[in-house]
């Protein structure tokens, strides 16, 4: 998360400053692969808790919040 708010205080100051629009481009770029990658580490948490949890235990609607919670991420 930290990264991620670095670059976009960056980006910030790169468009106060006029800077190029392809340099921009890339903080950008490492914005999204930031937040990504946090989205990996909280999709992993979840599964190896709360849905091992609920396969063993035959809840289905955690892993319906799950596929439902991908899907929106992904969009």
């Amino acid at each position: 998360m930290s990264k991620a708010i670095g670059h976009m205080e960056s980006i910030k100051r790169m468009i106060e400053d006029g800077r190029d629009y392809s340099e921009i481009l890339v903080q950008l770029f490492a914005v999204r692969s930031a937040i990504n990658n946090v989205g990996k580490v909280v999709l992993l948490d979840h599964i190896n808790h709360c849905v091992l949890d609920a396969v063993e235990t035959g809840d289905e609607k955690v892993l319906e919040d799950l596929t439902s919670a991908i899907e929106k991420f992904l969009k």
